[in-house]
This record gives C-alpha cells, structure tokens and sequence, in this order.
C-alpha cells in the first residue's frame, strides 16, 4: 500500500467502506496512463515488478479472496477495511508468465460474457419500452384501430377515438382524499404506512419501505377517508406521478399521496390508473408541476389536466388487454434477468477457477478458443 494518491498504471484502488458486507472489497483498476489521483477512503495498492496487475485485479475480484476481507471486515451499518485487513490476506501466486496466461484467458472469456450480458440488458430496456407503449396506446387510442378519431383539442393528447370523452382531470371523481400533513409517529409493528416510496410500477410494492403506524392512531391519521380496494394512489413528489391501486384495505397512508376513487358506473379505477401511468399523462404531468430540485404537483393544479373516458365496458376491455400483455412482458423481463444473473455466476466462477488453478489455462491461445 501506497502513501501517494497519484496513481501509476495497473494500481488498485480499494474503497475503504461500504454499506453492505458484499460490498466490502469492492475496489477498481487504472487502465489507462493518464494522471489520476486516488480520492479520499480509498486503499492504494501498487502491484510489484514482476506481479502482472491485471492477475491482481482478477485475485481480488475471486469469491476466495473477497471471504477472507467479509470474514475480518469491521461495521454494523458500513463496513469499513484498513490497510491492515488487507495487509492480513492471503494471496497466492504463480509464475509471471503463468500469471500473464491466466489474466489473457480472462480477459478475452469475460469480455465475451460481458458482451452477452449487455445484449440482455438491452433487451430488457426494449421490453420496458414495449410494455410501456402498450400500456399508452391503450388509454389513449383504444384497441380497435379502426375507430374513427376525432381532434382531443388537448395538445399533448392528439386524436382520440370519436365516441370518447375528453374531460377535466377532476370530472366524474367520486373522492379525492389528500394525505398531506404532519407526519404520523411511526411504530415497529401495527398498521402497514404506505409511502410514496412504496408505490412504483402501477403496484404497492410492500418490500421497498417497512414502516408502521399504531392501532390507536389509525383512526386520526386516516380521517380523512379510508382506503377501498381498487382505489388509487397517487404519489405527488419524490416521486411524482407513480401510482397504484389499492389491493389491502389494511394500510394506512402516508403524506405525498393522493387517494382517487372513480364514479362508480362511469370510470373504473383500474383504467384510470393506467391512463395516469401513460407516457401522455405523464408528460403533462410535468409541464405542470413546479419545484427545481424535487418535481411535485400542488392539488389545485389538477384542474390544468386532462383524462379521457371510454364507455365503461370499453375500459374494463382495455383493463384487461393491458393485464395480459403486461403478464407477458413482465415474464419476458424476470427471464432475461434471471439470464443476467446466471452469467455473472458464471464470470463469478470462471474468475475464482482460473485464478485458483482450478483450470489450467497455460496452454490456451486466444485461436484455439472453442
């Protein structure tokens, strides 16, 4: 380890803290001959003359040598290696030019890897974008592309079908019910508080908060209309625009959210969720939203916006169109990432393989690649 922060090529820079014990360990490697500085808690470790840094960098990354820093490593909540945590570890190493063999047969297999998986990655930004689209050209062109279309007179809408109403956002709103106020004191266990962190997606994602509010204090904090299945939850900052229906009468709500609920008989709530989730809606969403750093929508605000309305049987149909294409692109994306995930256990492997001897790559070439 190095006392100077300017760093020479093939140096590893380790940060010296974490937030989680799989983090720990986690360092990167200057490549290039530029001059760089290390940054403030980071560990500089300057490989030898007749060590070859990209074996190094390989070693270090392996599964046996990030245990041996998770078994000693210091924290509770960050997790913090020093110099003598390092100084502590065990490396193992070959002859250099067995060294320089095992760095080029990973260099070239992790590269082919890493290929595959930036092709998952992009399929998966296409899945987005196509599950995306559906969802828009649902709410607002409908599902028979030969329905005549008529001028929205909205500018941000374009042509809708003929026989649909364009209507203020507020029209045909049975409640709308506005969290916003103090915070309620938050407990260990109790009712589930649903914050504007827990609702993304078009769904309440349970797992993303886990905060609680008293049985006594239910009644006070929800005062203002407690929520029926299939209502909707709209998030009005940090973030703005994410929304939800309610599927758990159970939870209690927290301030940033709006609860919406159709007329019955005239707009159904799972429609009108995804209209507000269309990329239309959101776009307009934001030209009337205020705050620089933090996007947010004033309630008064909603009478700028727009919604349009389908007969009732047409909106439950496009529900139902958009559920079932959403099942199938939602499946196609846990594939691709459960793809993901398998090639980087493989690279996991193959790293700890080729570095421990495992395999023996001193006879491999880059042309008798299989």
């Amino acid at each position: 380890t190095n006392k100077s922060s300017l760093l020479n090529h093939g140096d590893i820079v380790f940060a010296d803290t974490s937030e989680d014990i799989e983090g720990s360990g986690n360092f990167t490697q200057l490549i290039t001959s530029q001059k760089v500085f290390a940054g403030y808690h980071t560990v500089i470790t300057r490989p030898k003359k007749k060590h070859i840094s990209r074996f190094l960098a390989y070693l270090f990354d392996s599964s046996e040598y990030r245990k041996q820093i998770q078994n000693t490593v210091k924290g509770v909540k960050v997790f913090t290696i020093s110099q003598a945590i390092l100084k502590g570890t065990s490396i193992w190493i070959p002859s250099p030019d067995e060294q320089q063999k095992i760095a080029n047969f990973l260099d070239h297999e992790t590269a082919k890897i890493d290929t595959l998986i930036a092709k998952q990655e992009k399929l998966i930004e296409l899945l987005k974008e196509k599950r995306q689209a559906v969802i828009s050209h649902a709410v607002t062109r409908g599902l028979n592309p030969n329905a005549p279309m008529k001028d929205s007179g909205v500018e941000w809408l374009g042509e809708v079908p003929e026989h649909w109403n364009v209507t203020g956002f507020k029209k045909y709103i049975e409640s709308i019910v506005d969290y916003r106020g103090k915070t309620p004191n938050k407990t260990d266990s109790g009712v589930f508080l649903v914050t504007a962190r827990n609702i993304k997606k078009g769904i309440i994602d349970y797992s993303l908060s886990n905060e609680f509010i008293s049985e006594e204090d239910y009644s006070t904090v929800m005062s203002r209309g407690t929520p029926n299945i299939g209502d909707v939850l709209f998030t009005t900052e940090a973030p703005l625009g994410q929304v939800a229906n309610v599927d758990n009468i159970d939870i209690a709500l927290a301030q940033r959210v709006i609860k919406f609920s159709g007329k019955k008989g005239i707009l159904d709530n799972y429609f009108f969720k995804y209209f507000i989730m269309s990329e239309e809606f959101q776009t307009s969403l934001n030209l009337f939203a205020s705050g620089s750093t933090v996007k947010g929508i004033k309630a008064e605000r909603f009478v700028y916006l727009r919604k349009l309305i389908p007969p009732l049987s047409e909106q439950k149909e496009i529900v139902r169109h958009i559920e079932t294409q959403l099942k199938r692109f939602d499946l196609l994306i846990s594939k691709a990432d459960a793809g993901i995930d398998l090639m980087k256990e493989r690279k996991t492997a193959l790293i700890s393989a080729a570095v421990t001897g495992k395999i023996d790559v001193r006879d491999w070439n880059i042309n008798n690649d299989q």
